[in-house]
């Protein structure tokens, strides 16, 4: 029964700060030990996860509490974090998503039929000139 204290104190530790090595260090054990718990024990898998998000949600609270006194104080720094990403008029404005040139320029190649042979030294010219042409028509 001394393994099921450890794992007690360990998920405890866990609550109170939700980073798996601090837990491990605090309780002398090895992360290794408890991952294979975590593997091989379904029931310990749920509590450690359980534990995990107690701590953070715990941590989210400390964090919040710690950025609102901070606000209260003045510091411009937590002012500004806070208000781009909770007030609407302050929000930085989304980056679309990445735009896959990549597969945009195969697309091309494909239908220009072009080969390896368009992209040397001698032809490179004239491949951007059809390219050129190309996209200037879409």
């Amino acid at each position: 029964m001394k393994k099921d204290r450890i794992q007690d104190k360990f998920l405890d530790e866990l609550r109170e700060i939700p980073i798996i090595q601090v837990a491990c260090k605090r309780t002398g054990i090895s992360r290794n030990s408890v991952y294979r718990w975590r593997n091989e024990d379904p029931y310990f898998a749920s509590l450690m996860k359980d534990a995990l998000a107690e701590g953070e949600e715990s941590m989210n609270d400390l964090t919040e509490g710690q950025l609102l006194s901070l606000i209260k104080e003045k510091h411009f720094q937590a002012i500004r974090f806070w208000l781009t990403l909770r007030h609407p008029k302050f929000k930085k404005e989304e980056i679309p998503e990445k735009i896959d040139r990549e597969a945009e320029a195969d697309e091309i190649i494909k239908e220009l039929g072009l080969t390896s042979v368009d992209f040397t030294e001698e032809n490179r010219i004239a491949t951007a000139s059809k390219i050129s042409k190309y996209l200037s028509s879409k």
